[in-house]
């Protein structure tokens, strides 16, 4: 239909820089007029390159995890690769068959939330050599590369935080995740160290909500004397734990702290305003790409990046 060969409208479509500007206008055209999408398997299947990344997160109604992905996106987005994306509702057997059809479709790269997969989903992607990212948790033994931080750190720092105030009785509100579990045991072990033993736990299902930590704090307040300091295994908890410690006359600080993780952006605008530990989550996100798209090209990568964490101090501690 625009009068040219073949390989003038394969070079309009994959190195535009290639094609005098009249013929690149006539043949985008023609393209737009009928509609045509160019066949990106038939197109991997020459170059061996699908031009996209696939990525799987826990759910997609967890605000932890959305700038992560946006920006990994973003600076896929600037390199020319698309992300594909799949949720594995916090299930080694879903995220392996997320894996099955991911692996089928040969994307370029694989973005995994979490260093705990199944014996199965190591080995299929041990046998496809192509890069893979996990993030969100830190282990000597990644499966390629992982950009993230500890955990159990995490759990240590704010039960150090926490003591460090003069709280006594302690209580956590935690999802049943295998992360959040880390925190958890982090932030009671360190607790047992200094010989503290008053501690109350509570475990809801996983993803969390707000609903879940007012409930959560009411099933504390059930299994004994009311705690002086509660962490939660994310801000969604703490905040519903804030809501009902207010809704029953708790005065915060005084009576009962609480720290949160994840400082979504609501945290510095609760009431009071919600101590919790922040991560950059678009730094974990941009780095993630970058390790991808660097494998991509060849270039060294660092195999491991531990970003850290901060403990935000605010009115709820």
């Amino acid at each position: 239909m625009a009068g040219v060969s073949p390989i003038t409208v394969s070079r309009v479509l994959n190195r535009p820089e290639m094609v005098a500007p009249g013929t690149l206008d006539h043949v985008q055209r023609v393209i737009d007029r009928t509609g045509y999408v160019p066949n990106l398997l038939a197109g991997g299947l020459a170059s061996r390159k699908t031009r996209f990344v696939a990525a799987i997160v826990p759910a997609i109604s967890s605000q932890v995890f959305s700038e992560t992905i946006q920006a990994m996106t973003d600076r896929l987005w600037e390199s020319g690769y698309q992300l594909l994306l799949g949720t594995s509702g916090y299930s080694a057997p879903r995220e392996e068959s997320l894996l099955t059809a991911i692996l089928s479709r040969r994307p370029d790269g694989i973005f995994l939330t979490g260093i705990s997969h199944s014996v199965e989903s190591r080995r299929r992607l041990a046998a496809a050599k192509i890069p893979v990212v996990e993030v969100w948790d830190l282990t000597p033994t990644p499966i390629d590369m992982l950009v993230g931080f500890s955990h159990v750190k995490v759990g240590e720092a704010v039960a150090e935080y926490l003591a460090g105030r003069g709280r006594s009785v302690f209580g956590i509100v935690s999802a049943d995740d295998a992360r959040a579990g880390v925190r958890r045991e982090g932030f009671l072990s360190a607790l047992r160290g200094k010989g503290m033993t008053d501690m109350l736990s509570v475990e809801v299902p996983a993803p969390s909500n707000f609903r879940l930590g007012r409930e959560g704090l009411a099933r504390l307040l059930e299994l004994g004397p009311l705690p002086r300091a509660v962490f939660c295994s994310s801000d969604t908890l703490a905040h519903g734990v804030l809501m009902e410690a207010q809704a029953r006359g708790l005065s915060i600080p005084k009576d009962l702290a609480i720290v949160g993780f994840g400082d979504l952006d609501f945290a510095a605008h609760a009431f009071p305003p919600l101590s919790t530990v922040r991560i950059d989550r678009a730094a974990i996100g941009r780095l993630a790409a970058e390790a991808l798209l660097g494998r991509f090209e060849g270039k060294p990568v660092d195999r491991i990046v531990d970003i850290g964490f901060e403990i935000m101090q605010r009115g709820t501690t």
